[in-house]
C-alpha cells in the first residue's frame, strides 16, 4: 500500500450544508405595490358605462316641473336606443318595442321623457316616438337645454 499523503491544511474537508435556493420576494412585492399605487393615482378614471348625450338647445324651455319620468328613452348620436339607461342590442324598432313592453313601470298614462342627442338623426327620434305611440303612450316630453342668449346654435 502506498503511504497516505498528509492532508493539505488548506483543504476544507467539512461536509457542505445544502441550503435550498430561495428567491426573496419582499422587495419585488414592494416594487409591485409602488407601481400599483402610481398607476392608480396617475390614471384618469372614466366611467365607460356613462353615455354622453348632447341635448339640443331651445330658446323657450318650459319651467321645470316636478313630474316623475319613470320611463326615459335615450337616442344616441349613432341612432342607438337606451331604455331607462339600459342599452339595447340593436337599433331596430322591434327591439325598442320589446324593451318598452317589458318595462314593469311603463304605465301608458305616464309621461315618457325622450332624451335625444342633438346630433342624432331626426329619423331615429321619430322612430322612437312612433314606437311609443304604437304602444299607447300619448304623453311625450323631449329633453332640451336652454340656449344661451346671443348664441347661434
Amino acid at each position: 500500500m502506498p503511504p497516505r499523503a498528509a492532508p493539505d491544511p488548506h483543504m476544507n474537508l467539512k461536509p457542505r450544508r445544502h441550503e435550498e435556493p430561495e428567491i426573496n420576494v419582499v422587495s419585488l412585492i414592494d416594487v409591485v405595490l409602488l407601481l400599483v399605487v402610481f398607476f392608480m393615482l396617475s390614471s384618469h378614471f372614466t366611467q365607460e358605462g356613462r353615455l354622453h348625450v348632447v341635448l339640443p338647445r331651445a330658446a323657450a324651455v318650459p319651467a321645470a316641473r316636478a313630474r316623475p319620468h319613470t320611463l326615459v328613452v335615450t337616442v344616441t348620436e349613432n341612432g342607438d336606443y337606451l331604455v331607462n339607461g339600459r342599452e339595447l342590442l340593436n337599433n331596430s324598432p322591434d327591439t325598442l318595442r320589446a324593451a318598452l313592453a317589458a318595462e314593469p313601470t311603463a304605465a301608458r298614462s305616464q309621461t315618457v321623457l325622450i332624451r335625444a342627442d342633438a346630433r342624432a338623426t331626426q329619423q331615429s327620434v321619430v322612430t322612437a316616438m312612433d314606437v311609443l305611440g304604437e304602444l299607447g303612450f300619448v304623453k311625450l316630453d323631449i329633453a332640451t337645454i336652454k340656449a344661451r342668449l346671443g348664441s347661434g346654435s
